[in-house]
């Protein structure tokens, strides 16, 4: 039996609205204004609400605003009753995160339809979420040991020689193989982070509503963030001089760190897939509503079929690139900049390189 929330100021209008749908066998809670609403919704945890617009204290917007910030109430279908919906009711609906519209004088049979309907497409979308969350542990469990043992065969290996053999080896091979056992040891821990950073996207995309983390954070003066990881880039791979940076951006809606983590998992991916002597430019500009980054490289390239399946555990030509890595950079990239509202585009020539380009919302003008 689903549940449903029932939020309306007109006391007559929510009872008449609730004894309707306990008919049609419905599970039903009310409440009479939008802050009542609220913490119904957080007690209660209905299958669906459906609210009025105009109401006293916090009005529909307001509430939706409240529910989709709650991680708990944030993936509840919500539909709106109205008097009257114009454009403008149901555009500001929508971008807050509304299902449906409905236009009062109401009619129980078109609100029960509609309630099935938004009930049907939710169950639809949890059981894809699911199936998601299932292939992304079957990944995991297969992906992450083959993943691991490259890098850890490093260590162990060249650790054991240390151990046994130290006394016959001189400084410079000593000092040779505790790079190694550095290098190896760097690139296990990134590979690591990649797979956790990822499995939490995957979450935070299965669990949160659209546009919950769209402007609720703002990174000023990017560009400094943007030159010290190029600069920090260059030197780790000894190519600061195949460096060609431009930069003319602006201020960024999307945390620090994830605005850091976009620029580093690309720039690296240009290092990685690029040959010494070929340049990598790095270009950050504003363009109307959105900090454009640009990451351009002359390396291998990708084929279009491999730009169309960018995502988890995806690692493109696993035998020419064994040593690049588990391929998750690109992907979380992606994933990053959607949960900041933005995009990544792809664009590639095999043999020619690789241009990926970022547009993030800048903070709205006060």
């Amino acid at each position: 039996m689903a549940k449903i929330l029932v939020i309306d100021d007109d006391e007559h209008v929510c009872e008449m609205i609730s004894s309707s749908l306990q008919l049609e066998g419905f599970e039903t809670v009310s409440a009479l204004d939008g802050t009542e609403g609220v913490e119904a919704a957080r007690t209660h945890l209905p299958d669906l609400i459906i609210c009025d617009i105009v109401m006293p204290n916090l009005d529909g917007y307001g509430t939706l605003k409240a529910v989709r910030g709650d991680p708990a109430t944030a993936m509840i279908p919500f539909i709106f009753l109205t008097g009257q919906a114009t454009k403008s009711d149901m555009r500001q609906g929508m971008v807050l995160g509304a299902d449906d519209f409905l236009t009062k004088p109401l009619m129980i049979g078109e609100l029960v339809a509609a309630i099935r309907t938004r009930l049907q497409k939710h169950a639809l979308v949890k059981q894809e979420t699911e199936r998601k969350l299932d292939e992304l542990r079957v990944n995991l469990s297969l992906s992450l040991p083959h993943e691991i043992r490259t890098p850890l065969s490093g260590i162990i290996g060249f650790a054991e020689v240390l151990r046994d053999d130290v006394k016959s080896l001189g400084p410079e091979e000593i000092s040779e193989m505790a790079k190694i056992i550095l290098k190896s040891a760097t690139r296990l821990g990134h590979m690591v982070e990649n797979f956790l950073t990822f499995a939490q996207l995957e979450m935070l995309a299965a669990t949160s509503a659209p546009m919950a983390f769209v402007g609720k954070d703002t990174t000023v003066m990017f560009d400094l963030h943007v030159e010290e990881i190029v600069e920090k880039k260059g030197k780790e791979y000894a190519r600061a001089e195949d460096v060609v940076l431009s930069l003319g951006g602006a201020d960024a809606s999307i945390s620090t760190q994830s605005g850091k983590r976009i620029v580093e998992e690309l720039v690296d991916n240009a290092f990685k897939f690029s040959s010494r002597g070929q340049s990598i430019e790095v270009t950050t500009k504003a363009v109307d509503d959105f900090w454009v980054l640009t990451v351009k490289d002359h390396g291998v390239g990708m084929e279009s079929k491999e730009i169309a399946q960018i995502g988890a555990y995806k690692q493109f030509q696993r035998k020419a690139r064994e040593q690049q890595g588990s391929g998750l950079g690109l992907a979380i990239a992606l994933k990053m900049s959607q949960l900041y509202g933005g995009t990544l585009a792809v664009q590639s020539e095999i043999g020619k390189g690789t241009v990926v380009t970022v547009h993030i919302p800048r903070p709205a003008a006060l």
